[in-house]
């Protein structure tokens, strides 16, 4: 598992157009793109490899949902953490450590599976460990692609990954199906290890330039705050998140109980189990083709709604039929909603999140995503031992359609906003100059305001305030004069003397509009007084 194939950029762009087959023509990230889909062909082999043998030990439906689980928690538990590591350290060397590790665990699970000693926990153990690695790896490989081309083939690059990750789906399900059929898990997973020690040559073979310093590069703990605070503050973040928890805590169903129809429900083998994983890759591909077409058909939120339902009608199709030939078209399908939805969310999610928060942005989307299906699987794994795996498919099926009935109402951010910094702040007065560390730091921005236009100010004001607070204030408020109302101050803290200027530097080119908006009723020949205070420790105290 290169951890490739969880990026959201990779996993939900839309394939190239003509013409954006130009960053194959860089060799370093040819090199490197053909490491990584032959890396994940791996990954999937072994993942089937994993879902399969699994219900050769045990039948319990809570037991296969448990593979599914143990590989996607630890992207919820880590994507946030990772999005920091992947901003702070050597992203060469963090992927080459983790092509280490998880060759290692592949590695024991080929030696467990030829020694015939493999149990249901040993397998869950290190699918877990597994999913540990590909979370770590997940932020640090989205954002290596603009390392590897230049800016003008950066979109024909990303483009490129998505349709090498569904290149991989649609192969590595079916070959790795066919090859556990003929020579075994143990030769699956060895394979798997070829995969690891093909893309770490890759990277080896990359010879990256050190990463600049200017002084401003966060650290671990006021990075993850800072991603934290953003999270807690963007609304237009609030419903793109509560969405994609929504879609795939119901499509989950799916995934969790797949093994378990092909093997009990329609009577398959590991070979047709690795036909329908295959499908499934190859009808995302073709959705990933049809998707620009639709969308300007539809729309953003009329497909949405038609991608849920779509799959709500898939998860119940494979519940109803027992022939092969419904299950493969059911999944075909299933395929290009999945795809579909993948690309509409993670795109929209693109369009609200400035670059200075990407990585981060996307990792809480990651968490989301793999949160939901995580606790998805777990649910509809044990819910299915207690009434039958179709029925669970039935209801899974069903309660996607009505939430996504329900939540068509509330409609996905338009994301129309230039999120380019501005940059229109002047540098901030300083006596004599102040080290970075020093801090909490409280800006006040003193505005007079005529009481006929304060309703209308106030109202302004408190668009600009999210905008404060994404970018690094951690306490927001207005205080008017008790002597003069019409003497208002805006005030907020943040953490340090750095994360004010890194502040100088995120502000977007829509809340300069905002910020213009809000300048516009102040009154006065001078622009409003902005002032900065910085903390004073008590002075020492003579006890003589």
């Amino acid at each position: 598992m290169t951890g490739a194939q969880g990026t959201i950029t990779e996993g939900a762009a839309p394939p190239p157009p003509p013409g954006t087959f130009a960053p194959l023509r860089h060799s370093l990230f040819a090199v490197i793109w053909t490491a990584t889909v032959l890396g994940n062909v791996g990954t999937f082999m072994r993942d089937v490899s994993s879902s399969w043998l699994v219900t050769e030990i045990s039948a319990s439906p809570a037991a296969v949902a448990m593979i599914q689980a143990a590989g996607t928690l630890p992207v919820f538990l880590l994507a946030i953490p990772a999005g920091v590591l992947s901003d702070i350290l050597d992203r060469r060397r963090f992927l080459i450590a983790i092509q280490i590790m998880l060759g290692i665990v592949s590695s024991t699970l080929a030696f467990l599976s030829w020694t015939g000693s493999v149990t249901v926990e040993s397998l869950v153990a290190l699918t877990f460990l597994g999913g540990v690695g590909a979370a770590l790896a997940t932020p640090a490989w989205q954002a290596i692609t603009p390392e590897l081309v230049p800016r003008s083939d950066l979109k024909g690059a990303v483009a490129l990954n998505s349709l090498g990750i569904n290149i991989a789906r649609s192969i590595g399900p079916a070959l790795g199906g066919f090859l556990l059929a003929g020579l075994g898990a143990a030769a699956v997973y060895g394979l798997d290890v070829m995969t690891y020690i093909l893309v770490g040559g890759a990277l080896l073979w990359w010879r990256r330039e050190a990463d600049a310093d200017d002084g401003l590069r966060e650290h671990f703990g006021g990075a993850l705050r800072a991603g934290l605070r953003y999270a807690r503050v963007s609304h237009d973040l609030h419903r793109i998140l509560w969405r994609a928890v929504l879609y795939f805590a119901f499509a989950s169903a799916v995934w969790a109980l797949l093994p378990i129809v092909a093997r009990q429900e329609i009577g398959g083998g590991p070979d047709f189990y690795g036909l329908m994983l295959g499908s499934v890759g190859a009808g995302a591909i073709l959705g990933a083709l049809l998707l620009p077409r639709v969308r300007a058909r539809l729309g953003q939120d009329r497909l949405v709604l038609a991608m849920s339902l779509v799959t709500a009608g898939a998860t119940t199709l494979l519940a109803l039929t027992n022939s092969e030939v419904v299950a493969i078209i059911a999944t075909f399908v299933l395929g290009i909603a999945w795809i579909a939805m993948l690309t509409t969310l993670n795109s929209t999610m693109q369009t609200i999140l400035p670059n200075w928060i990407r990585g981060r942005g996307l990792a809480i989307y990651l968490t989301a995503f793999n949160g939901a299906m995580a606790a998805g699987s777990l649910g509809w794994g044990f819910l299915a031992q207690e009434i039958t795996t179709d029925t669970t498919l039935i209801v899974a099926g069903t309660g996607l359609a009505i939430a996504a009935l329900l939540a068509h109402r509330a409609p996905l951010p338009s994301g129309e906003g230039d999120l380019t910094p501005s940059l229109h702040w002047p540098e901030p007065a300083m006596a004599e100059p102040v080290a970075h560390d020093r801090g909490p730091v409280m800006i006040m921005v003193t505005y007079r305001i005529r009481q006929a236009d304060r309703s209308a100010f106030l109202t302004a004001l408190e668009r600009l305030s999210e905008g404060r607070r994404r970018d690094g204030a951690y306490a927001w408020g207005v205080s008017e004069d008790a002597a003069d109302p019409e003497h208002i101050v805006e005030w907020f803290f943040v953490e340090s003397w750095a994360e004010h200027l890194r502040q100088h530097k995120r502000v977007s080119k829509a809340d300069a509009d905002i910020q213009a908006e809000t300048r516009r009723f102040h009154q006065g020949a001078e622009p409003p007084l902005v002032q900065h205070f910085l903390a004073v420790g008590r002075p020492n105290r003579d006890t003589h």
